[in-house]
């Protein structure tokens, strides 16, 4: 019996946004498909409009796996994980045990399978991590337009991270995020009938 499967599984029971009055809770579930969906979008813009020649199904598993060791750790609130140096160091430890547990939880021959996606070491990190901060300023913008203030100050914070200034994030920020301000009768409208 293998539990690896299972333990992914286990997403939909990790809330995110810890610390904060939420009007519509977040799983790392949701979070993960958002990223995922994000990623391939930001690779298609950088192939399309930057001359990039990345895989966009690579970038996508990447995404897929890159908090699942939040499965064991749960989702440290951003001003505990970011607030000195030590307390990074300590996180990034803890994220990589959990991660190297997860993995022990499959078969060692589909190990090598699923390993090199838990963490984007590579051209595919800007992406997820652009992605990753997108899918957070969706989740604020969706809290402002329910009338929730407490997520004013995290969507600026947000929109000023330097995963942001990757120039397929600009597009998307852009041409895109507008939309997510928008309601389901004017997103479905051609943009000449939208009003500005």
């Amino acid at each position: 019996m293998h539990g690896f499967f299972a333990m992914l599984s286990r997403m939909k029971y990790i809330d995110r946004w810890g610390l904060m009055r939420c009007t519509r809770s977040e799983t790392l579930s949701e979070h993960t498909l958002e990223t995922a969906m994000l990623t391939h979008a930001l690779i298609a813009i950088a192939n399309d409009r930057f001359g990039e020649s990345l895989d966009a199904g690579r970038g996508v598993l990447y995404a897929l796996y890159h908090d699942c060791a939040e499965i064991i750790t749960g989702d440290l609130p951003t001003p505990v994980k970011y607030h000195d140096d030590a307390i990074r160091s300590a996180y990034r430890a803890i994220e990589t045990q959990a991660s190297a547990r997860l993995l022990s939880l499959l078969p060692e021959g589909m190990r090598d399978a699923f390993s090199p996606y838990f963490s984007a070491g590579d051209r595919y990190a800007p992406y997820i991590k652009a992605a990753d901060k997108l899918s957070a300023v969706i989740k604020c913008i969706e809290e402002e337009q329910a009338g929730n203030r407490e997520f004013i100050v995290a969507k600026k914070a947000c929109l000023a991270h330097p995963a942001l200034q990757l120039p397929a994030a600009r597009v998307f920020i852009e041409e895109y995020l507008p939309a997510y301000s928008l309601t389901l009768d004017e997103i479905e409208r051609p943009a000449e009938e939208v009003p500005v």
